[in-house]
């Protein structure tokens, strides 16, 4: 079955609640784009999806630490949030179109924004770029999956000192990253060892022959509507 095309634009992570754990890590091998979450992986038409409340904003925020791994450089940042605007970004779509009879609900979602990194190795500091038209989708079933969508270069880590390294996330087309979704008070949203393609630049000290990257995240959804409901996915 066809996957429903994620609306593109800038994208902020989910505000107020949003629990934001991820680990980035570098390794070898060739990554490419994550298969559409548009059927069950067995060829058979995906259940149906909606997405609840209709037409309701929801944001994301980091708890804990977020961890980026590449090579012998650890990068940890303590400060992470993407949050609506004034469109509709980081928004459930308004009904019909918050339901899909078979396949995903996706949106556009703004770029999350990371900031207060540290690096693991002396004199080396680190900042993470974020740009370009994100999106999320979700699709009911056992379990619930996710995806998320990271446009052509648009996560870019750059640690410099002793070891001045550039590896830009989905670096020749977008990467779409298999997750998991969970109901609750709130809601998850969670990536465990999801493959990304990366490019790695630079000197001494960086891993230029990795092609490839893991990641790991959670996030608490929630909704900024109307914070005493939830965002849910059901079918």
């Amino acid at each position: 079955m066809r996957r429903q095309p994620l609306r593109a634009r800038a994208l902020p992570a989910p505000a107020a609640g949003l629990a934001f754990a991820a680990a980035f890590t570098l390794g070898g091998g060739t990554a490419g784009a994550e298969a559409p979450l548009s059927t069950t992986g067995t060829g058979v038409a995906a259940a149906s999806t909606t997405v609840t409340p209709a037409g309701h904003h929801f944001a994301a925020n980091l708890t804990g630490k977020a961890t980026f791994k590449a090579g012998a450089v650890t990068v940890t940042c303590s400060v992470s949030s993407s949050v609506p605007g004034a469109g509709d970004n980081n928004k459930v779509p308004a009904a019909p179109g918050n339901t899909n009879p078979s396949g995903p609900v996706s949106n556009p979602i703004n770029a999350p924004g990371f900031s207060s990194c540290t690096a693991s190795l002396p004199g080396v500091t680190a900042t993470i770029t974020t740009s370009g038209n994100w999106g999320v989708s979700m699709q009911n079933g056992s379990p619930t999956t996710a995806s998320l969508t990271i446009p052509t270069g648009g996560f870019v880590l750059q640690t410099n000192g002793l070891a001045s390294c550039t590896v830009t996330a989905a670096p020749t087309a977008p990467a779409n990253i298999a997750g998991t979704w969970a109901n609750g008070a709130p809601s998850k949203l969670g990536f465990s060892g999801a493959s990304v393609p990366v490019h790695v630049v630079g000197g001494f000290g960086c891993p230029t022959s990795s092609t490839s990257s893991t990641f790991n995240a959670t996030y608490n959804v929630t909704d900024t509507t109307d914070t005493a409901s939830q965002i849910t996915v059901t079918g």
